[in-house]
């Protein structure tokens, strides 16, 4: 069976002024859970924004759920189904958390008679319903973080793209995520996971990208990634060694599984 891509980058050219952080970049996301690894100052964060639609392409094709995005207006109309969590996101202090996942739900238009419903829902899901009336100016960083996953996923996006998103969960709450990730990709989601810490990847994701420099050089599965190590890799896992090796190669992008 053929799945059509849910995201599509054609000969990617971003960065910002006269900084060129992602040159030539090829790139389709599937259904399903894709982790990008990558040190700091790889691209991460610009290739999020840019498939976010915050920042459009310098050069290249960006095309969404089948269409290609070349104006504001297209960005507007994909949008409705995009769930983004940056690493670091604005809200207001005041607001209960109840209002601030209500509120990205109608900034993504959920229509009016499912926000309710699909707040509680999101809320539910990260464990927030009994805190659902704290105020966000009051939360621990670890309550932070899930009240801007609830806000991601309010509405059941169709592309969900997370930048770091179990920054300070605890062990427990790192493995709930990883349950909530797994459903929402049997749900038909594709989700795509920006972390540092390698065993999230390996525990949750179908396919792990390693960007280096701006560029893919490495695509397949985390068991895949794992076969990548060699010996004298530093790390405390064949994943964390196969990552350290790929990085040390910065050879070029291999082919995903299929």
């Amino acid at each position: 069976m053929i799945t059509q891509s849910v995201a599509r980058l054609t000969a990617l050219t971003q960065g910002y002024g006269g900084r060129r952080v992602i040159d030539g970049l090829d790139l389709s996301i599937e259904p399903g859970v894709t982790g990008l690894l990558g040190p700091n100052g790889a691209g991460k964060t610009t290739l999020f924004r840019t498939l976010a639609t915050i920042s459009p392409p310098q050069s290249g094709a960006l095309e969404l759920f089948g269409r290609p995005v070349t104006s504001e207006r297209d960005a507007r109309q994909v949008r409705r189904r995009i769930g983004y969590l940056p690493q670091d996101f604005g809200y207001f202090p005041a607001f209960s958390i109840t209002d601030f996942v209500r509120y990205c739900a109608w900034l993504r238009e959920v229509p009016s008679k499912k926000a309710e419903s699909a707040t509680r829902e999101a809320l539910a899901a990260v464990g927030l319903a009994d805190r659902a009336r704290d105020r966000m100016k009051s939360l621990s960083g670890g309550m932070l973080r899930r009240a801007g996953i609830a806000a991601a996923i309010v509405g059941s996006p169709s592309l969900l793209l997370l930048d770091e998103p179990t920054v300070g969960l605890d062990p427990a709450q790192r493995l709930d995520f990883r349950e909530l990730i797994r459903s929402l990709a049997r749900a038909g989601a594709a989700i795509v996971l920006s972390t540092h810490l390698v065993e999230d990847v390996g525990a949750a994701c179908d396919t792990v990208l390693v960007l280096s420099n701006g560029n893919i050089v490495h695509s397949g599965t985390p068991q895949q990634l794992a076969q990548m190590s060699t010996p004298m890799a530093p790390g405390d896992s064949p994943l964390e060694r196969g990552y350290m090796t790929v990085l040390s190669n910065r050879g070029p992008a291999e082919e995903a599984a299929c």
